[in-house]
């Protein structure tokens, strides 16, 4: 008898979760404990494991949807077993023979493949369609920045197929399926709304031309066609052979995202764990088993990058117009629509205030003199900010049509320059953050910023965002709100100049904050006393430590 597996209640806030990955395809065989899917929750990524055994029926929530908790995840049940009651909220089959007599009728036609619900009712034996995944919350459409397998090539589960450029950051696309990449539908560089036809695996020499005709029949046709058909059966034999689910030889190594988030919070080398999942995928049991004591020695370090290529110089003729046109990234198309929403909704106003740094330069010289303590100028304003946050809670709050809500937790976003544009990774509960721990997490941040490897999640939720511009040398300036934020701290460069001090004039060292603020929920005087206790904690280093 089918049963009916619903959205599960993870955390004691969650309302609604969000399938970051589907671990089991439709046809796939269950047993109880296997891991069905990860989850992510309001508070973590976590895995869902089944508690029934069966075979795995019906998907009903495509991954990167989210639903609320009770909604209709899975069906598991007996091989062929009719569900289309359950699926359409009807009550369970009158009785087992029915059911019975119904899957074995179906079991005489032919079954259409798996696939997502876009794609066309009927598919040759095999064959999988591969839709734009939605990345992140707020993605309507993605690019594809890069291609990594071509037409003909045999793909294997868990290899990379492309880099996806969303909304807020571009992000390895993984295949959950294995066979012959038949068909691309998006081009490097083209964009298409979610759910659009990416691609197309299946068995070699399969001709999928008309499944392609079917996806494009009311829009643009896709870019690139399946051209090596006749290729194919000695790649995908060669790919079963060569391609191992994990590897430690300096190859990719598969591992699921909660898996590699752990490792990266613990500081595991992946290299070094190994994988109990299916095909050596490596899970969250392994990192939270793993004792590097019993770790097998790391392999060669890899080889450094090479430096990267100077861009070529454009020749410009003496007395002559020359432009050029660069195509706006997905990132700078949305940076462009949110800020512009950001600055013509919000009435801004800026608030500056000039901060000595005299004591705050000594502290950091002895803070930095322990063992393993890195902390920067920046850290030590993130948490006065997050300190004073708590003091002047309507500083740290958001505007709506019928409320404005304030948020009695601190989430700060740092901006974070990237070569596309600019992204804001956030340090969720910075409060309850040490200075060292506030150091770590921002170096981390911004690493994986730049390397494009920050996950959706961990740019999402922030209360305040704090923007620094003075390891350029600019002095002072105005940032533009980070909505729903109500406020944006603009930190400029340490200044060395004379001030008067006790009645005396000194050199002395000091650093302009502005603080760009929505008049809709702070007014200016909360405004300038937020600044007021901002500054006591940067001027006073040793109170931050209280």
């Amino acid at each position: 008898m089918a049963t009916i597996i619903t959205m599960p209640r993870l955390s004691d806030t969650m309302t609604e979760g969000t399938v970051a990955t589907w671990l089991k395809k439709v046809g796939d065989k269950i047993s109880e404990g296997d891991i069905l899917a990860e989850i992510e929750t309001d508070k973590a990524t976590m895995e869902f494991e089944s508690f029934n055994e069966g075979t795995l029926l019906y998907i009903g929530i495509p991954e990167g949807e989210t639903a609320p908790i009770d909604s209709l995840l899975a069906i598991i049940g007996e091989e062929g077993e009719d569900v289309t009651a359950l699926i359409a909220g009807d009550a369970a089959p009158a009785t087992e023979e029915a059911a019975k007599k119904e899957s074995k009728e179906e079991s005489k036609e032919e079954k259409p493949a798996e696939t997502k619900d876009a794609a066309p009712a009927e598919l040759p034996e095999g064959v999988i369609v591969v839709t734009m995944p939605r990345l992140s919350d707020t993605m309507t459409e993605g690019t594809v920045a890069t291609w990594l397998k071509k037409v003909g090539e045999a793909v294997a589960e868990g290899d990379i197929l492309a880099e996806i450029e969303t909304d807020k950051a571009t992000m390895e696309f993984e295949s959950f399926n294995e066979g012959t990449l038949l068909y691309i539908g998006i081009e490097e560089g083209g964009s298409a709304p979610i759910d659009s036809l990416l691609a197309i695996i299946g068995p070699a020499g399969t001709d999928v031309s008309g499944i392609a005709k079917s996806f494009t029949a009311g829009g643009s046709t896709p870019a690139a066609t399946a051209t090596e058909e006749e290729k194919p059966a000695a790649t995908a034999e060669k790919a079963q052979e060569a391609t191992p689910a994990a590897t430690n030889d300096g190859g990719r190594i598969f591992a699921s995202p909660l898996a590699k988030k752990i490792a990266s919070d613990k500081g595991v080398n992946l290299s070094q764990v190994k994988g109990s999942g299916e095909n050596g995928r490596i899970v969250k049991s392994d990192i939270e088993n793993f004792t590097p004591a019993a770790a097998a020695p790391s392999a060669a370090p890899a080889k450094a990058d090479a430096p990267a290529a100077a861009a070529p110089k454009l020749f410009v003729p003496a007395g002559e117009v020359v432009t050029e046109e660069i195509k706006n990234s997905q990132m700078r198309k949305i940076i462009a629509k949110r800020l512009a929403e950001s600055l013509f909704t919000a009435p801004h106003y800026n608030l500056v205030i000039e901060v000595t740094m005299d004591d705050a330069m000594s502290s950091r010289v002895t803070i930095n003199s322990l063992p393993d303590t890195k902390v920067s100028f920046n850290d030590m304003v993130i948490k006065a900010c997050a300190l004073a946050l708590k003091k002047h809670p309507k500083i740290n709050s958001q505007w709506s049509a019928d409320v404005i809500t304030i948020n009695h937790h601190v989430n700060i976003g740092v901006a974070v320059a990237v070569e596309d544009g600019l992204v804001v990774p956030v340090l969720k509960f910075t409060d309850a953050m040490s200075l060292s721990q506030i150091g770590a997490s921002v170096r981390d941040l911004a690493g994986r910023a730049k390397n494009k490897k920050l996950g959706p999640a961990e740019m999402e939720g922030s209360t305040f965002t704090v923007s620094n511009l003075g390891m350029f040398g600019i002095t002072e300036f105005n940032s533009i709100i980070n909505q729903p934020n109500s406020a944006i701290l603009s930190v400029g460069a340490i200044v060395e100049k004379p001030i008067v001090k006790n009645g005396q004039i000194v050199v002395g060292n000091t650093m302009m904050l502005s603080l760009a603020c929505d008049h809709r929920t702070i007014d200016g005087a909360t405004g300038a006393q937020f600044l007021q206790t901002l500054k006591q904690y940067i001027e006073n280093p040793v109170t931050m430590l209280a």
